[in-house]
């Protein structure tokens, strides 16, 4: 599993364990438990070159992530994880269903 190329910053790990109690685990098994679509992160503040990326995934243990990401470079770098909320949710079941 270590092998996704996942990269963490030292302030982003921080904020995972004591904000979202996420561990890096959870999030590998997120990308590796996924067979859904990527959306793009189109609010203004969020904009990146290149663009950021979400999905909401499970782990092996069935808890529900919102996993907020760049790939670039061949490399997934992580902007943030956390329980989704209810808007998270229907936004991306509703985007996802429609194929937008």
């Amino acid at each position: 599993m270590s092998g996704l190329p996942l990269v963490i910053s030292r302030s982003v790990r921080m904020k995972l364990e004591e904000k979202h109690h996420v561990q890096e685990q959870e999030i590998r098994e997120c990308f590796l438990n996924f067979q859904g679509k990527y959306l793009f992160d189109t609010r203004e503040k969020h904009d990146t070159d290149p663009p950021t990326l979400w999905f909401i995934g499970e782990t092996y243990r069935g808890r529900t992530l919102k996993i907020i990401f760049v790939h670039r470079d061949g490399n997934i770098f992580l902007k943030s994880a956390y329980e989704p909320h209810d808007n998270s949710i229907r936004i991306y079941t509703t985007l996802t269903k429609n194929g937008e």
